[in-house]
């Protein structure tokens, strides 16, 4: 039984303080600046503007391009991790051959900085002198322009993104599939249930709210892809590949236009409000069955 203390109240209360005033501090700043015509270079006087940089960001091509990139990006990447993933954690619950060596390797891409990975990749899918392009022209094939097409820029940058994340995945999935009971499976192989069908009817009813949990911390992460993009790409060719963190980053801290980039950061956050809602109402009702 907890004592009612107020010396705990000494202990707590002054890192309750500084969490908050490092975390709302600049959030309540960055939306005040939001509504402001604020420019470091050239340095321009902050003017009340109140919506207006909202209105000129709705209207603006680029943003909704970004927004679609994004989202692209995200459930693309996100379904094929957790098809993949899912697959792989079977398949080491299983215990294959080698699955203790594979346990380690297998997690090794997500321990990996994705400025590095990015660098590796884009000196794989170098258009004119990567060692894809070199193997395939073993083969008599042309130069594919992987980096210089923007579907192919694309697929790239969701490749690389499945590569590194699909671990993490992995990692999740093998952990929930490890404290399934075992008594339900035996009794469906007393009732002569195939694999499949102890898959769908057993496996994945029952691992459907990890995997919900999992696909929902993926896709939130994967709506702030920035480093990848900015070091395989820089958004190009033309804006093709530009995700909104990086638009927001290249007008903050490439035309330090901080009020438009403060309403385009909470223009972010109400778009991922919104796709975080909906995914949660949609599985609501199959998560209260499982109670």
């Amino acid at each position: 039984m907890m004592r009612n203390d107020p010396i705990k109240h000494v202990f707590i209360w002054p890192a309750v303080l500084v969490v908050l005033a490092i975390s709302i501090f600049p959030l309540i700043y960055s939306f005040t600046t939001s509504f402001l015509s604020y420019r470091l270079i050239p340095p321009i006087p902050p003017r009340v503007v109140w919506f207006g940089n909202y209105a000129t960001l709705l209207q603006e091509p680029r943003f909704w391009n970004a927004i679609f990139t994004t989202t692209l990006i995200a459930f693309i990447a996100v379904g094929l991790q957790y098809a993949i993933g899912f697959g792989v954690a079977l398949a080491l619950k299983a215990r294959v051959p080698g699955e203790r060596l594979f346990r380690v390797a297998l997690l090794l891409p997500m321990l990996l900085a994705p400025v590095a990975v990015a660098l590796v990749a884009r000196m794989i899918f170098n258009p004119t002198m990567g060692p894809l392009n070199q193997f395939l022209s073993m083969f008599g094939m042309a130069n594919l322009p992987f980096l210089t097409n923007g579907h192919w820029a694309l697929a790239c940058i969701i490749a690389v993104e499945i590569w590194q994340w699909t671990p993490f995945v992995i990692l999740m999935m093998l952990a929930g599939l490890q404290t399934l009971p075992e008594d339900v499976y035996e009794a469906a192989e007393l009732e002569n249930a195939s694999a499949w069908q102890q898959f769908w009817g057993i496996t994945f009813p029952m691992m459907l709210p990890i995997s919900a949990a999992v696909v929902f911390i993926r896709l939130i992460e994967s709506y702030k892809i920035m480093d990848t993009v900015f070091v395989m790409t820089g958004g190009g060719p033309g804006v093709d590949t530009e995700t909104l963190t990086l638009f927001a980053y290249q007008e903050g801290f490439k035309k330090f236009n901080l009020g438009y980039t403060s309403a385009l950061s909470f223009l972010f956050l109400i778009a991922i409000t919104i796709i975080g809602v909906t995914y949660l109402a949609l599985l609501r009702p199959h998560l209260e069955k499982r109670r």
